[in-house]
C-alpha cells in the first residue's frame, strides 16, 4: 500500500508548460466520444457546440462541419481526416505566442 502512495507523489512523466491552457478540445477527442458510422448532421447535433483546437485558434465544430464535403462518415478516422483537411494541422496558438 505504501508503494502506491509514493507513486502518486512523483512528478508527471511529461513536463507541462507554464503558459495558459489552450482553449478547445483536440478533434480526435471529440471523435472518440461518438460511435461510428455517423451522419454529419447527427455529429452537429451531438457535438456541434464543442470548441475544437485549430492552428487558427479555437472554432466550434458547427462552424467547421459545413465546410466538409462528406455527409456520412463510416469511420472515426475518416471524420478526423476530413475535419483536419478543413482546419489544418500544426501548432495551436497559445496566449504566449
Amino acid at each position: 500500500m505504501a508503494d502506491d502512495d509514493e507513486e502518486k507523489e512523483e512528478a508527471p512523466a511529461v513536463e507541462l508548460g507554464d503558459g495558459e491552457p489552450v482553449e478547445g478540445a483536440p478533434i480526435a477527442r471529440v471523435a472518440s466520444r461518438l460511435t461510428w458510422p455517423k451522419e454529419r448532421s447527427e455529429i452537429d447535433r451531438l457535438e456541434g457546440e464543442t470548441t475544437i483546437r485549430t492552428p487558427d485558434g479555437p472554432q466550434t465544430l458547427s462552424d467547421v462541419l459545413p465546410e466538409t464535403s462528406t455527409t456520412y462518415y463510416d469511420r472515426r478516422q475518416g471524420f478526423v481526416d476530413e475535419v483536419e483537411s478543413v482546419v489544418g494541422t500544426g501548432p495551436v496558438p497559445t496566449a504566449d505566442e
